[in-house]
């Protein structure tokens, strides 16, 4: 008979194993796909050795903070050079309930798929006359858009590092060789670091509702030049699960880790809002810092961020369930998803959108310990 002592120790070791292989296949997969040749890695790796000494590199973080995750340098390829095909030929391979990251600059409108996003994790791309980068890391669920143009008027291109910080995508530009992180919007190590980029507002949608709210949409291409097994996701059952692979400098029970969060931050102070309860309560009027911000939701997975200030008036808003839009408490003026009055006293008036972060709770708390969490009452 197996006493309770050694089942209980097999059956730590069988955890620890199965732990293991998923994160051995996670990895393996994203290197059999690498592209370990590129040429654009040299420097990189270059650039990334070089970060031995602090002393002798520009940084804002630790360095011994930055993990490899297990790829090289462009090993997961960002795609340079965006093709795109019709709603009508991305309904054929996509199905209703596949996410993809939307994007609205001066009318030109996009969808960056998250089957393809998995693989190469920055898209560089020009929108509306805006040079743009679409990145998301899948080990936090993060998507983030941004202007490529940096703030000394330089318009630069990115590539995966091959690091991450807080399990969290590192980023490099191949102007600089500088690194970037994507949760702090930030250069980390080099030339520009502590150099901001500037986010700019996206949708995360069930393609269902994307195609329906707009059918003109040009949507992100397989036709990546690279050969990518999509429509398959190399981390599985890893988003549901409560297995957090790489390194964070701070964890936080208050949520489960891989809880869906929006985050925002005014002037230091961070709050993060479950997605699920901006969901269900379809608006929340909050303040951070004492600057007020609507939250709406329309559709599900949608969220977008307003400024409810027009004039001298800050805008409180309820849902209109009848027609799924929104109506401010101060004149009674409707209002839709695009943040546009379409009746009443302030029709055709426009509310300001403002970028926020979505992501997993473990990451967001990882690099804003100090956050607050809303709690709907």
């Amino acid at each position: 008979m197996i006493s309770k002592v050694s089942m209980s120790r097999r059956l730590g070791i069988t955890l620890m194993v199965v732990v293991s292989l998923g994160i051995g296949i996670i990895i393996t997969l994203l290197l059999a796909h690498s592209n370990i040749n590129n040429p654009l890695s040299t420097s990189t790796s270059r650039s990334t050795t070089a970060l031995s000494a602090q002393e002798e590199v520009k940084s804002i973080v630790p360095l011994d903070q930055l993990v490899s995750g297990g790829p090289p340098p462009d090993g997961i390829p960002s795609i340079d050079n965006p093709k795109f095909t019709s709603i009508k030929e991305a309904d054929e391979i996509l199905e209703d309930s596949e996410l993809v990251v939307g994007l609205n600059v001066n009318g030109d409108i996009r969808a960056y798929p998250l089957q393809i996003l998995v693989w190469h994790e920055i898209v560089n791309d020009n929108v509306g006359g805006v040079p743009v980068a679409i990145t998301y890391c899948p080990l936090c669920f993060t998507n983030q858009v941004f202007n490529r143009t940096l703030e000394d008027g330089n318009t630069v291109e990115f590539g995966t590092s091959g690091k991450l910080y807080n399990s969290n995508l590192v980023m490099y530009d191949r102007t600089s060789d500088s690194l970037w992180s994507q949760a702090l919007a930030q250069g980390i190590v080099g030339k520009y670091a502590g150099v901001n980029l500037q986010r700019i507002p996206f949708d995360v949608a069930n393609w269902k509702e994307w195609m329906e709210l707009y059918p003109e949409s040009k949507v992100l291409s397989r036709d990546t030049g690279s050969s990518r097994p999509y429509g398959a996701d190399p981390y599985r059952n890893y988003y549901t699960n409560s297995e957090v692979l790489f390194p964070i400098s701070n964890q936080d029970d208050r949520l489960g880790p891989k809880e869906i969060v929006i985050g925002l931050e005014n002037n230091g102070q961070y709050k993060a809002y479950k997605l699920q309860d901006i969901e269900d309560n379809k608006i929340i009027n909050d303040k951070i810092n004492n600057k007020s911000i609507a939250l709406l939701s329309s559709f599900p997975f949608m969220v977008r961020a307003f400024d409810p200030v027009i004039g001298n008036q800050v805008l409180q808003f309820k849902y209109n369930p009848q027609n799924n839009t929104f109506v401010d408490l101060n004149t009674g003026s409707e209002w839709n998803f695009e943040g546009i009055s379409v009746q009443g006293e302030l029709k055709g008036r426009e509310l300001i959108r403002l970028p926020y972060d979505e992501g997993f709770w473990f990451e967001w708390v990882a690099f804003h310990p100090d956050t607050e969490s809303y709690n709907h009452r």
